[in-house]
């Protein structure tokens, strides 16, 4: 009985979809007030560097032969923070972009359209938890894929942000998961899973269970059951967008589905402890065509 009280404040902060902090029109954008984190550490390289992996974006790994001293690191909040993203070299896509992402979906303005469907190509599979200092991020090796509009995508990734970057309505959800996926022509596709806190989710329970605490740390997650991550209707709305995180990079199709899944309190609990909130606010729509399946 002695923690009720504190459990009870914790369910009323966490347990929403969250409103966006201020109305937010067909084109417009949310500010997002992100917890205070510090900035990834940066390893200065030894007297004889062999190339490293930078700092893992959603869609690809970008690799720099001569690291340098003074890297900029993004953040999400204060002066390397979202609203600044564009200034840093190599992202001005964040601030030039037509057709960036997230957005905020008004779903009364949207029209049902015969889009295809989406084939989810998962099965059991072992994957690898990494912690790189913005997210949590679940990789694959080849072996999954989806179809859409006549197209392969083989899956890449997923990781998490809290609260959903997505908006409906100007409501955010507590969390999404984005799967990233690749053709072989090198076009990124992005499923935008949504999740409600309730019941405890069974097929993430060991993703959750053995988050990194520490940027750079790994995990391996064996038999992952990703064939079952999708239950429920698949009905999705479609638009043309970008990455989510410098560099902002457009040309991603995007799916959200509408249905979404559950996850406990403890499990958003646990996420937020290592990232309180890493989501981007919502960026202009700028007339852009916005499908939704029947």
């Amino acid at each position: 009985m002695k923690n009720l009280g504190l459990t009870i404040l914790l369910a009323s902060f966490l347990s929403y979809p969250v409103i966006a902090e201020e109305p937010i029109g067909h084109g417009g954008h949310a500010k997002v007030k992100a917890a205070k984190k510090a900035e990834p550490k940066h390893v200065t390289p030894k007297a004889e560097p062999k190339k490293h992996e930078e700092e893992k974006h959603e869609s690809a790994k970008h690799v720099d032969a001569k690291p340098q001293a003074h890297t900029v690191h993004w953040s999400y909040e204060g002066e390397h923070g979202a609203e600044h993203w564009g200034d840093i070299a190599g992202n001005e896509t964040c601030k030039l972009g037509k057709v960036q992402t997230p957005i905020n979906i008004m779903t009364r303005s949207v029209e049902s359209a015969p889009i295809s469907p989406i084939r989810f190509n998962y099965t059991m599979s072992n994957g690898e938890v990494i912690n790189n200092g913005h997210t949590l991020q679940v990789n694959f090796k080849p072996g999954n894929s989806i179809d859409v509009d006549g197209t392969n995508y083989a899956l890449l990734q997923f990781h998490f942000h809290a609260p959903s970057e997505e908006g409906f309505d100007n409501i955010r959800y507590p969390m999404v998961a984005h799967f990233v996926h690749k053709s072989a022509e090198g076009r990124l596709a992005v499923v935008a899973l949504l999740f409600t806190v309730g019941n405890e989710n069974q097929i993430l329970k060991n993703v959750f269970a053995k988050f990194p605490p520490h940027e750079g740390q790994k995990a391996d997650i064996p038999n992952l059951d990703l064939g079952r991550i999708f239950n429920g209707s698949q009905k999705y709305y479609s638009f043309m967008g970008s990455l989510t995180t410098p560099p902002c990079s457009e040309g991603v199709k995007w799916h959200v589905l509408k249905t979404s899944q559950e996850i406990s309190l403890n499990q958003l609990i646990d996420f937020k402890s290592l990232y309180p909130e890493n989501a981007r606010p919502f960026q202009p729509i700028n007339n852009r065509e916005i499908r939704v399946s029947e």
